[in-house]
């Protein structure tokens, strides 16, 4: 999300399952260019080392993915923004009428030209940012499984899924209010998260990292997202996440992760 020099905005997607590789890595085409903006295919290890039984999608359903080009003879200037989507045009180099600079030092938002411009800089950070944030109309919104609202959402992301949604069925087939939604999207979110977030009592968010997605969720919604993180380079079982939805409802005391050299993971 943060990883890179001078606030250089680009969309995140992240698959939640083996099979959902495939769709979303289309997807990310398609907003790549569409949007015309590097797009991020955040996967993980356990989705990559996981299997599931996949049908061979049917060619012709797949989703179209669209550009088009900027013709000779017609007005053209690089930094031509379309105004859905502020895209710039595309116009395969060494055509005549369509010459443009290309690199990585950065452009006039109006000429084309290298600036080195301080005001030049800060309005195309805005306007790369405000591309990006453009795709969320183009995205769908988040789904929920189990009760529309109630008392805990159980919110995830990445490889995760699995074991978040077990935990969550469990927890409903002891008649608990308990929700799962897992992000795809994000980087822009859904543009329903925060309406979906603040349908619930509490919002678990169980990570396999010390907090990145409760960090995001607390500042952007102001939201008291609960962490629950695991950095031992195991996946979460399920056990765990049911554990701390019981501590979130105040069924049970405090669970925390232990390890021991003799017994290895356990739940405390």
């Amino acid at each position: 999300m943060f990883g890179r020099n001078g606030d250089s905005y680009v969309a995140i997607l992240a698959p939640a399952t083996p099979s959902d590789c495939f769709l979303m890595a289309i997807e990310a085409f398609r907003i790549a260019l569409k949007y015309m903006v590097p797009v991020i295919f955040l996967s993980d290890g356990y989705v990559g080392n996981g299997s599931e039984p996949w049908r061979i999608p049917d060619v012709s359903s797949l989703p179209k993915i669209e550009w088009s080009y900027a013709k000779e003879g017609q007005a053209f200037s690089p930094y031509l923004r379309d105004p859905k989507t502020l895209a710039r045009p595309w116009a395969v180099p060494g055509q005549k009428g369509l010459e443009h600079r290309i690199g990585g030092l950065e452009k006039s938002g109006q000429t084309g030209d290298i600036s080195y411009d301080p005001r030049n800089h800060h309005e195309m950070t805005l306007a790369r940012k405000g591309r990006v944030d453009g795709i969320v109309a183009d995205i769908p919104d988040l789904e929920v499984q189990g009760p529309a609202s109630g008392d805990v959402l159980v919110l995830g992301w990445g490889g995760t899924y699995g074991a978040i949604t077990s935990a969550a069925e469990n927890a409903r087939k002891k008649g608990l209010s308990v929700a799962s939604a897992h992000l795809r999207y994000l980087n822009p979110f859904p543009g329903n998260l925060e309406k979906v977030l603040r349908s619930y009592k509490h919002v678990l968010i169980p990570e396999l990292n010390t907090g990145q997605l409760s960090l995001l969720v607390r500042g952007k919604f102001v939201i008291d997202a609960v962490p629950f993180n695991k950095i031992s380079g195991q996946p979460f079982k399920i056990a765990e996440i049911e554990g701390k939805i019981d501590e979130v409802l105040g069924r049970s005391g405090p669970y925390v992760i232990e390890f021991s050299q003799s017994s290895g993971l356990t739940g405390g």
